[in-house]
């Protein structure tokens, strides 16, 4: 089952090398075997444990950033403001060339820049989507497609965040929140159909 996918401990930062660390290996032979439609060689690696987002290609951590998964947890039903497990992929992008910081809504530009919280644990007064957007689109019925557990639907994206201050701790409402500069690197590495893994650590 899907739901049962779960990561080795992931190791430290790979600043910049080109790693292939053991614990990658599981992820990507289950999306060789599972999803042979889609390519492996370039996939965005959730870790909703420890709170990260890893870049892989041809196998190999390529980027890593902090992120923040739902503050209510993990899970798939609408309404509930989980962030869903499980495989996706990359369905539409918003946001090309828009400055850093752009508010969005409803995935259109508003022509606003927020006002970015780097102090750790700042809170804005909005959920604002800011910058760049991947919507996800999951690929797995009954645990992110289809009836009650959409992800596409519930309207899942990666996206940049004006609580900066708050990234490497659950915050969202069920999205995958990224600092501003780092979505603007990873929406130009990726593209359409790119996979998303979203796992959490075997304990």
């Amino acid at each position: 089952m899907a739901d049962n996918l779960q990561l080795s401990a992931v190791p430290g930062p790979v600043a910049g090398a080109r790693a292939a660390p053991a614990a990658f290996a599981p992820v990507l032979q289950d999306l060789q075997w599972r999803f042979p439609s889609y390519s492996s060689e370039r996939v965005i690696l959730i870790d909703a444990t420890a709170q990260k987002l890893i870049l892989l290609e041809h196998g190999q951590a390529v980027g890593e950033w902090a992120i923040s998964t739902a503050e209510a947890g993990l899970g798939s039903r609408k309404g509930s403001n989980q962030t869903p497990l499980g495989v996706h992929r990359v369905a539409r992008k918003f946001g090309d060339a828009a400055p850093l910081g752009t508010i969005f809504r409803a995935r259109q530009n508003t022509g606003r820049v927020a006002r970015i919280l780097t102090e750790p644990g700042a809170r804005s007064n909005e959920d604002n989507v800011t910058t760049r957007i991947l919507w996800l689109d999951g690929l797995e019925p009954g645990l992110n497609k289809g009836g009650k557990v959409d992800s596409y639907a519930r309207y899942i994206y990666i996206h940049g965040t004006d609580e900066e201050g708050r990234l490497g701790a659950p915050a969202s409402h069920g999205c995958i929140r990224m600092s501003n500069r780092a979505v603007v690197e990873l929406f130009d590495r990726v593209g359409v159909d790119t996979l998303v893994v979203v796992a959490r650590q075997r304990q």
